[in-house]
């Protein structure tokens, strides 16, 4: 038995365990649990384009209670970020921000459908937000041809079913302040 032949089973066995799961299914967040008043790092898994073409932009809207984002540049790709006020103000590590990134746009690439990419930005969890709760990141993927738009809230790690929606906003689901 050669060495590729068992590398390439153990490959095959990976990958159908994440096809399984709906993992690679939709935009996601590699993280998805995160406690409040806390840093997070968004980490958005992009796996395919849209129903074969290849991405050329991602467009992710901030939740309101996440702040202090810093969308992390990518090579081949622009990046722009929406600021506005937020409905409210929030907590900070104790200062108090009423104003903030509201959207980060990544254009560019093209990354082709049959790559993965991922898209980051670090931001901060407030103290305001609810513990045991989830927030969404609706994102909207434009590809050469069409686009996906990842905007459903459905409840978190729920599977599409005829109750829920196929193209679900990443989520995160907020832990209690450690």
């Amino acid at each position: 038995m050669s060495i590729f032949s068992t590398s390439s089973r153990a490959i095959a066995g990976m990958a159908a365990m994440l096809f399984a799961s709906g993992a690679v299914a939709h935009i996601s967040l590699l993280t998805e649990q995160a406690p409040v008043g806390s840093s997070y790092k968004a980490i958005l898994t992009v796996p395919h384009g849209c129903k074969g073409s290849a991405t050329t932009k991602i467009r992710v809207r901030v939740p309101d209670g996440v702040v202090g984002v810093k969308p992390q540049p990518k090579a081949g790709w622009t990046l722009e970020t929406v600021k506005g006020d937020y409905t409210q103000s929030y907590t900070r590590w104790g200062a108090k921000v009423s104003s903030g990134v509201q959207e980060v746009i990544w254009a560019g690439g093209p990354l082709p459908d049959d790559h993965y990419d991922e898209f980051v930005f670090i931001s901060y969890l407030s103290d305001e937000l609810q513990p045991n709760s989830t927030l969404h990141f609706p994102v909207v993927q434009e590809c050469e041809q069409g686009l996906e738009r990842w905007i459903d809230q459905t409840e978190s790690g729920s599977r599409p079913t005829k109750d829920h929606s196929d193209a679900p906003a990443p989520a995160l689901q907020l832990l209690p302040k450690p």
